[in-house]
């Protein structure tokens, strides 16, 4: 899955890798929301590396919202909460779709 190469720093080798496919990028963002299902800044976070390589504005049209909102939505200074609705969005013109599954018997105990 995730191949960076030694020596460069975590974050550009991350960038680097997801720019390269948008296979990647769903790849990340699914890896994410499964690992951190209950620690959703850590979800927008992934989701603001993916728009980093994708451009805030390419992102922002796709997903139907103003470059300023995505702005506002990703900020890492404010605490944001977006709307349900927003996270959808976003997830499906990164071609993802949302879905439920139980909680692993290993995670709940």
């Amino acid at each position: 899955m995730l191949n960076i190469k030694a020596g460069k720093p975590h974050r550009e080798g991350l960038l680097e890798w997801l720019k390269k496919k948008p296979e990647h990028q769903q790849e990340y963002l699914k890896a994410s929301v499964e690992e951190n299902y209950d620690m959703p800044e850590a979800i927008l976070s992934a989701i603001r590396d993916v728009a980093e390589v994708r451009g805030y504005e390419n992102l922002a049209r796709e997903a139907g919202l103003s470059q300023n909102a995505l702005y506002k939505i990703l900020d890492e200074e404010k605490e944001a909460k977006p709307r349900f609705e927003t996270i959808i969005q976003l997830l499906q013109a990164l071609g993802l779709r949302f879905t439920v599954e139980p909680i692993g018997k290993t995670r709940a105990g």
